[in-house]
């Protein structure tokens, strides 16, 4: 997996995707809600690199940030909060989450994942996992109404939200989201932080 300083150096954009796919679809619009405190919902999504991934279960065992996009333009909030980790010196595991819910965007997610590749360097394919069939399950749990600005959820080791944010990248709301993350490594969630 990727680390911050690697995925601030990929290409801004998620590529040439068509904004209708994203947007839409055959998925229902479900109103935001916080989901903290509560387990994320067992999804599967692929890698831009081809590899399969079962989350929360592959991200067991540390903190983990998720950067969910429920539309092509929401990648300008998520490429702020990667670059605002970037610059704070924030370790954490970080993935993207395009979610595109929907019958329609499925037939197409060849052409959608190809139109992502083309806006990102390949060492950062693992680090951007789309995901169609589940996307609904993801949609419901932090709610999608509204979905311009990116869904950031810190996941603890054992999958459980410990922080969630949908209102557009601030730096309070990251200093908010790295008390929470020295908060779930303080409590053994996680590695450490360095004291120095």
């Amino acid at each position: 997996m990727r680390s911050v300083s690697q995925t601030v150096r990929r290409a801004v954009g998620i590529g040439a995707v068509g904004a209708g796919l994203l947007g839409g679809g055959c998925a229902g619009v479900h109103d935001r809600r916080d989901p903290v405190g509560e387990t994320f919902p067992t999804v599967s999504g692929v890698g831009l690199d081809d590899r399969a991934w079962t989350i929360p279960a592959d991200l067991a065992g540390e903190p983990a940030l998720l950067l969910i996009g429920y539309r092509q333009s929401s990648q300008f909030d998520i490429d702020r909060w990667l670059l605002g980790l970037h610059q704070a010196e924030i370790e954490v595991r970080a993935l993207e989450l395009p979610t595109i819910p929907g019958f329609l965007p499925r037939l197409f997610r060849r052409s959608i994942d190809s139109g992502m590749r083309s806006g990102i360097p390949a060492e950062d394919w693992g680090a951007v996992v789309t995901v169609y069939r589940d996307g609904g399950q993801i949609a419901s749990f932090t709610g999608n109404r509204n979905g311009l600005p990116a869904r950031v959820l810190l996941l603890d080791g054992e999958g459980v939200v410990r922080y969630f944010h949908d209102e557009g990248y601030s730096v309070g709301a990251l200093e908010r989201m790295a008390k929470a993350l020295d908060a779930v490594r303080g409590e053994g969630g996680g590695e450490q932080a360095d004291p120095g």
